[in-house]
């Protein structure tokens, strides 16, 4: 599993990164987590807004800062 925070660097981005890797921590799975900061590569992602959490390819969330039950919920779909 594949799952990336986009995000320029802000406090938001680490919060939103923090969840992730509390989520990953808690479900026990095994999942790569990148930090991506470099503006071509979010806007390449199609997200428009940071924060943005993608899973595989697919944008979960972009603009705001999904909870760690929310995190795990897509982690497990």
């Amino acid at each position: 599993m594949e799952i990336k925070v986009l995000g320029t660097g802000c406090a938001k981005c680490g919060k939103v990164y923090e969840n992730v890797k509390k989520a990953i921590e808690e479900l026990g799975v095994d999942a790569e987590v990148e930090k991506v900061e470099d503006i071509g590569q979010i806007i390449s992602s199609g997200v428009m807004m940071t924060p943005a959490v993608v899973i595989n390819g697919k944008v979960k969330a972009s603009g705001r800062i999904p909870s760690t039950g929310e995190i795990k919920k897509w982690i497990q779909e």
